[in-house]
């Protein structure tokens, strides 16, 4: 495959890449969270073999199968930390490891075989998930899902800014006015929430009217050009008049793998980010669809398998609007702001029934089992793939979204497969990186620098840069006091 690649995709060879420290640090630190995890599952069966609330051979099976996963992964761990060839994927009947293992072959025939070596694109590869599958009683869990909860739950910081959303919600219900000069205000903003990640650019929102709107149409613009020298491919004009161009259109999310895309080395904040990630796109959507004359169904887009930290699977999907109430969270983070939690129960009752009334909805249904084979119309998403050979390899995928208005994709992994994970010059247009993708839906990717691969900047922006910060600036905006991002749209 990088034969035919115009440049040479990323990999470890190069020490000062983020794929070098991805392999470095990050992966095995999320290994050795897996094995903790399993450990306390093992705990938590081995009470409930004592109450005998678990037969005594029914536990003792599952402890010794999660023994036997725990032992693949720390040979994983010690695999990866030594630089060994990458194993292939066992014929396990599910997604893709035909896939994977003729990639995988290629790659040793090139010498590109190895965790140092490998592309970074293919070696996040789904090895993890076959450890899971092979034993029937793992094979639904998700190693990710108890560390999510516990994050979310005894986060202040989550509470607050699910809490100041839901007040800006009510607000915009009742100042709002379907008029484009308001509605682009507010969807500009919404644009910066969904790119950052928080309720920050909401905050001048919250307790809104309609001279706080016209305010804002003046010092909203003082904000966003404030904040210009960060945002290095700026397409939020283009959003805006696609958009308004869109009359009961239809919207995708492809949602967010921040797994990788959180620049803080710490696991529970990538976990915290997760579902506030997913909190804010439905904040979004239902702006879209609630507020504005130009959307009347979204839908979302999950990933089958969790891919290694905090992806949306359809089950989180099913389980996040159960997550959005006070008994949920510590009584601490609720017990003081009644008006706050009613107003976040009425906006989730609005999604509940978005989503009984089909206004919002999963590509896939949300009963999927993890793993399951969707004909396409998921599984492309985990593949080795970059995102221009969907026409060719995910054909219903490509179809579906071919009739959508708007493709919204979030976050550094999406951003990464659309432009190959390879090494454009940051100055390509945003169009070119996407190869055959190019011109066959709208798309806009909202995306925080947090990988090396960029495109779309200005070539004297982009030779300043590098030749003030180096590599620092592409991948970790915290470590030089800055964050730097590049929205880019494409609507050729």
């Amino acid at each position: 495959m990088a034969s035919q690649l115009p440049y040479a995709p990323y990999d470890p060879t190069d020490k000062k890449g983020f794929s070098y420290e991805t392999v470095l640090r990050r992966w095995p630190t999320i290994l050795t969270g897996v094995i903790d995890e399993l450990n306390q599952q093992c705990h938590g069966i081995s009470l409930m073999i004592k109450e005998g609330s678990v037969p005594k051979e029914v536990g003792d099976v599952k402890i010794e199968e999660a023994s036997s996963i725990m032992n693949k992964i720390s040979m994983l761990k010690y695999e990866m930390t030594r630089d060994k060839p990458l194993n292939p994927i066992p014929n396990d009947g599910e997604l893709l490891s035909d896939i994977y293992n003729a990639e995988l072959k290629a790659l040793s025939e090139n010498g590109k075989d190895t965790w140092f070596t490998a592309p970074w694109l293919y070696a996040e590869y789904r090895v993890l998930r076959s450890y899971f599958v092979a034993f029937q009683q793992w094979r639904q869990f998700d190693p990710f899902l108890s560390q999510k909860d516990k994050t979310f739950k005894h986060s202040r910081t989550s509470v607050l800014h699910i809490k100041e959303l839901a007040g800006t919600m009510h607000e915009l219900g009742i100042a709002l006015k379907p008029d484009d000069g308001q509605l682009e205000v507010v969807f500009r903003q919404m644009i910066q929430m969904s790119l950052w990640g928080n309720a920050t650019d909401l905050s001048l929102l919250t307790h809104v009217s309609i001279s706080d709107i016209q305010r804002l149409q003046a010092v909203g613009k003082e904000a966003q050009a404030a904040k210009h020298e960060f945002i290095l491919k700026d397409d939020q004009d283009a959003a805006w008049n696609h958009l308004k161009s869109m009359v009961n259109g239809r919207v995708d999310f492809i949602l967010d793998n921040s797994g990788f895309e959180a620049s803080i080395p710490l696991l529970i904040v990538v976990l915290i980010s997760h579902r506030l990630q997913l909190f804010t796109d439905l904040v979004f959507a239902d702006f879209l669809v609630t507020y504005t004359p130009h959307v009347n169904s979204v839908v979302f887009h999950p990933k089958m398998i969790p891919w290694f930290v905090s992806d949306v699977t359809p089950l989180d999907f099913k389980r996040f609007f159960s997550l959005l109430k006070p008994e949920f969270f510590e009584k601490a983070n609720f017990e003081d702001d009644a008006d706050g939690w009613e107003q976040l129960s009425v906006m989730v009752k609005r999604w509940e029934a978005y989503v009984e009334q089909g206004v919002f909805k999963l590509s896939v249904p949300d009963e999927s089992p993890l793993g399951e084979n969707t004909q396409g119309k998921a599984d492309f998403w985990t593949s080795p793939y970059p995102y221009w050979d969907m026409k060719n390899l995910a054909p219903p995928l490509y179809e579906h979204l071919r009739s959508s208005d708007l493709v919204i994709f979030k976050g550094d992994l999406n951003y990464r497969k659309l432009t190959g994970d390879i090494k454009w010059p940051p100055w390509t247009p945003f169009a070119e990186s996407l190869r055959a993708l190019a011109g066959s839906f709208p798309i806009l990717s909202l995306r925080t620098n947090k990988a090396d691969v960029v495109v779309g900047v200005d070539r004297a922006i982009a030779e300043e840069l590098d030749a003030k910060m180096g590599n620092k600036w592409r991948v970790d905006g915290r470590q030089v006091e800055k964050f730097f991002s590049c929205p880019a749209m494409s609507l050729i």
